[in-house]
């Protein structure tokens, strides 16, 4: 893929002072033969051509190497390519084949053997310099659309994709009884279910009869007052650029980029064959390479404009994934209101937000993407994590499963965590891309009870404390104290606080990991042991576990960069923002999960000399129709129809 340019050259570009930044490809080469990677950066241009002028092709002719490294030790991220191989490789394995026959009696392994192919976490240290992938077994039933998830199988093969053959073999001493009902959600199948079809749901349009409020120009997004420009690659998926908020015809930056970089999800199961059971899916397998393609009306309603998405293959061939971005905008609410009691008279205005979203699918899990921008300056960001739970048998003889909860016979779902790891690059009011910035911890305190400063113990107040180098800089959240962190300016000055101007960073409720911290999830998803880090701003640092996470027993990434305790003023900081969810299984989440959220807020603090959203003009919703009884009061029906038209504020003044 591209590498993006270098922060200071962009910015430099940007304001007509710089040449316009180089391109360089990023290329990973697997030599199978000799069971290494090599990960290798390509000069497309040269660095001294304007923007009009390029001194090579598009098409790459004349492109050179400018950098070879030898992977030593660690392996790059699976593709989807290596996953249909894995799961090749372990369905024409003999080994596995007599073993399902033998334990199961599961002859018809070409049609009934579904095999789940994870990157292995915690390999056996006799096979880790080799390029593994783990299967998780699952036999298929009524036809192709069965939910195999109903029929674990308690064996996890270890493939050497290098090698192309099974390595080793986890399985219980004795087999398990593998569940032959199944639990199925397919439409085709719903005659084998209890349920059927609902049938006193009525339609619900959502009409914009004039179109959106959004324009976009390639991939520039301009909604109100909201401007940024939407990027996508393998790895992180959706990336936003360049977040900015014009305000009274001056254009103000909020973020200069904000991805989803990381996620960590470790299972609670700790006995053999799934004590290696944990996933990193943004390292592992790329959140852009596991993009879904949306459906119409499905996935967002409204007045929708997608886009595609391009990546690469495991040959490095282009890739489009059609539709792989979403954005519309959505009804959010009431965004404020006021009824005057001495007036009668109300004013109330809804509130819209401009949605960017993508999903993802790992295998069994579907997470959805949501970027949320308001009309008051408000950015929330959601994780809506759907799809099936990846369950596995239970022993003979477990009829209560203790790591899970069981959701079919003798199928048990596992205690699980979710971790995700946010990099935001903040530049809040700086057309520096943040370089002046300040972060600080922000929360509420209890006063002293008694004496002249609280005679009456009632007293409390907010107490900042700014954080000044990355140790210190490591924190948690706090709800009792409502503690929360500010990205401030200290070069902007708020004209009616004469406070700098800032953005607070909100923390939503997150759990602590469950792993012990000696464990390998732990060390490697450093970044969810703690909710907030701040780093001096580096091109290089990307990804909180590292570069490359498949088959890492190293402390990468967050826990090299902080290892010295470096300063941040001055240093155009980054934030990197851990949240996740514990997931307890209930069967109610059989045989598919409705969602489960998780996220966080961005909101203005003192960046706006007031309410921003205050100019957003009287209207009432003329398709809304109010549903009475049968026999109602004629006056009240009058009442309801002099209110109507115009603003929702004529409403309370006129009854």
């Amino acid at each position: 893929m591209l590498r993006e340019p270098a922060k200071k050259a962009l910015l430099a570009f940007e304001q007509g002072v710089g040449l316009r930044p180089e391109r360089i490809a990023e290329c990973i080469l697997i030599v199978p033969s000799a069971s290494i990677a090599v990960e290798a950066l390509v000069r497309l241009d040269d660095p001294t051509a304007t923007s009009s002028t390029p001194s090579r092709g598009l098409d790459g002719r004349g492109a050179e190497i400018w950098s070879w490294k030898t992977l030593d030790g660690l392996q790059p991220l699976t593709s989807p390519d290596d996953n249909a191989d894995a799961e090749a490789v372990v369905k024409s394995d003999p080994q596995i084949a007599r073993l399902l026959k033998e334990r199961y009696g599961i002859a018809d392994v070409a049609n009934q053997l579904i095999c789940d192919t994870w990157a292995c976490h915690n390999a056996p240290e006799h096979l880790n310099h080799r390029r593994l992938m783990q299967g998780f077994l699952y036999l298929k039933l009524d036809g192709k659309y069965d939910n195999e998830y109903a029929h674990p199988i308690d064996m996890v093969p270890i493939v050497d994709l290098n090698l192309g053959k099974v390595v080793h073999i986890d399985m219980y001493d004795k087999p398990s009884t593998v569940n032959l009902k199944s639990v199925n959600y397919h439409p085709s199948l719903m005659d084998s279910l209890s349920h059927r079809w609902r049938d006193d749901i009525k339609a619900l349009h959502v009409v914009q009869p004039q179109g959106p409020s959004f324009s976009l120009n390639g991939t520039e997004l301009s909604w109100q007052k909201w401007r940024m420009r939407i990027g996508f690659n393998g790895r992180e998926g959706l990336v936003l650029h360049g977040v900015s908020y014009t305000d009274n015809g001056r254009v103000r930056p909020v973020l200069y980029r904000a991805s989803l970089v990381e996620m960590a999800v470790p299972y609670g199961d700790p006995n053999v064959p799934y004590i290696r059971k944990c996933a990193f899916d943004v390292g592992d397998y790329g959140f852009g390479l596991c993009a879904n393609s949306l459906e119409l009306g499905c996935d967002c309603l409204g007045h929708i404009r997608y886009l595609d998405a391009v990546v690469n293959n495991a040959k490095g061939e282009a890739v489009v994934i059609r539709k792989a971005v979403c954005i519309h905008e959505e009804d959010a609410g009431i965004m404020w209101k006021h009824w005057d009691c001495r007036t009668n008279h109300a004013e109330v205005r809804r509130s819209r937000r401009l949605v960017v979203s993508m999903v993802s699918t790992f295998m069994n899990y579907e997470y959805a993407l949501y970027w949320y921008f308001y009309q008051d300056g408000s950015i929330h960001f959601e994780l809506k994590l759907t799809g099936i739970l990846s369950t596995s048998v239970a022993p003979q003889g477990e009829d209560d499963p203790p790591f899970g909860v069981r959701v079919a016979p003798g199928v048990n779902a596992t205690v699980h965590q979710h971790f995700f790891c946010m990099r935001l690059d903040p530049a809040v009011d700086d057309m520096e891309g943040g370089r002046n910035l300040v972060v600080s911890e922000v929360e509420s305190v209890p006063l002293a009870p008694g004496g002249r400063s609280n005679p009456h113990c009632n007293g409390f107040k907010m107490v900042e404390t700014e954080l000044l180098s990355t140790s210190g800089a490591q924190r948690t959240h706090n709800f009792f104290t409502a503690r929360f962190w500010s990205i401030k300016n200290p070069y902007s000055i708020n004209p009616i606080s004469k406070r700098p101007v800032s953005y607070r960073l909100l923390p939503a409720a997150s759990p602590a990991m469950m792993s012990h911290p000696s464990s390998l999830v732990a060390r490697r998803a450093l970044f969810a042991t703690k909710q907030l880090w701040v780093t001096p701003h580096s091109d290089s640092q990307r990804f909180p576990a590292g570069e490359h996470v498949v088959q890492s027993n190293r402390c990468m990434g967050l826990a090299e960069w902080t290892r010295k305790d470096l300063s941040l003023r001055g240093t155009d900081p980054v934030l990197w923002y851990s949240f996740g969810v514990t997931h307890a299984p209930r069967v109610e989440d059989f045989p598919v999960m409705p969602v489960e959220v998780c996220g966080f807020s961005l909101k203005p603090d003192g960046f706006f000399a007031g309410n921003p959203a205050v100019d957003l003009p009287p209207c009432r919703d003329q398709a809304s129709t109010e549903q009475l009884p049968q026999q109602h009061n004629h006056q009240q029906q009058q009442a309801v129809q002099a209110g109507a038209g115009g603003s929702c504020c004529l409403l309370l003044s006129k009854l």
